[in-house]
């Protein structure tokens, strides 16, 4: 009797230890599972958002090479336009000249998308510093339009080529002072040279000359009342200028000062220096015909835009070296009041 009273007494014990240990293993595993849950539940999270991450990143990687690619087929498709726009508006090109027009366009177009499909640069100097080679492209795309127009008033007048031979007279006119550009590119020509030939040169140059000025006018007020190149952001030397040699030796502010200097007297004697030298080599050789319109385009395009240019070039180079020079002294004084505090 006592052991089965003990047996019918301890039953319901040893149940209830059972159960009070079952009840937490039950718990335990009840958490676990929901931590593992959660675990695998961050893990699916995270490799989502990896994969977000990834597929966003190719997706932003191919809209910049895809805006990369119509960016350089641009430049190239506005610089082909540019070199046969003469050939485009006069009214009578020969063949030949035409196919030559082609062939040269072809291959300027060609070289710009190859310079400029690349990340860095490799001949064109400040191409991440706008708008310096925007603005000697506006500059010589209106010298060129301009003088194709005018050329063919020539032979098929209308409203808009006189309107703008009136105004590229006046302005040949008014540039056409003693020892002026203007009036040495007009003695340069032949002693045959016919009145009509004349004014057409004093006209054509006066309109080159007159734009080159405007655009050195518009690129100082740029840099010294905008800011340029700080006004786009952050300027870096390296990629702005290719061509320049940083390990030539000698301070580079010193070397950036003095290719400014020699740029900026080069582009400012050139167009006096150009007629002196065609007119001392016609005694030699040939002189150079300006009877067809495009050689006197061209020729007087190269004539007034290249030493601008130069001169371009020269005021960039001494800002550069401004700012290196001020960076210079920002370090230096940062530098020295560190010193003085840990002192």
């Amino acid at each position: 009797m006592q052991s089965g009273t003990t047996i019918t007494i301890k039953s319901p014990e040893i149940l209830s230890l059972t159960t009070w240990y079952l009840e937490p293993d039950g718990e335990r595993r009840q958490k676990l599972g929901k931590i593992e849950a959660s675990r695998h539940n961050r893990r699916t999270q995270v490799g989502t958002m990896a994969r977000h991450r990834t597929v966003s990143g190719q997706l932003e990687g191919n809209r910049a090479v895809v805006s990369q690619i119509i960016s350089a087929l641009t430049r190239a498709i506005l610089v082909a336009l540019l070199v046969a726009t003469p050939a485009l508006v006069l009214p009578s090109v020969a063949t030949d000249t035409a196919q030559i027009v082609v062939v040269i366009a072809l291959l300027f177009s060609f070289l710009t998308f190859i310079e400029y499909f690349g990340r860095y640069p490799s001949i064109v100097e400040f191409r991440f510093a706008p708008p310096f080679n925007r603005l000697k492209f506006l500059a010589l795309a209106l010298v060129v339009v301009m003088l194709s127009l005018i050329a063919r008033g020539k032979i098929e007048p209308s409203p808009i080529t006189l309107i703008i031979t009136y105004f590229a007279q006046a302005i040949g006119n008014a540039m056409d002072f003693p020892f002026s550009p203007v009036r040495l590119v007009v003695l340069m020509l032949p002693a045959d040279a016919t009145l009509e030939l004349a004014n057409s040169v004093r006209i054509a140059a006066g309109v080159a000359y007159s734009v080159s000025l405007v655009m050195i006018l518009v690129f100082v007020t740029l840099v010294r009342l905008l800011g340029w190149p700080m006004r786009n952001g952050a300027f870096n030397v390296w990629v702005n200028l290719p061509l320049f040699d940083p390990t030539r030796g000698g301070d580079i502010v010193d070397r950036l000062r003095r290719d400014s200097g020699l740029n900026i007297v080069l582009g400012a004697l050139l167009p006096f220096l150009i007629p002196a030298i065609v007119k001392a080599a016609s005694l030699v050789i040939e002189p150079v015909s300006f009877q067809s319109e495009q050689t006197l385009i061209w020729m007087m395009t190269v004539w007034a835009l290249l030493p601008a240019s130069i001169l371009m070039r020269g005021i960039a180079l001494m800002r550069v070296a401004e700012l290196i020079e001020e960076k210079r002294r920002r370090v230096y004084a940062k530098a020295e009041a560190e010193g003085l505090q840990n002192a």
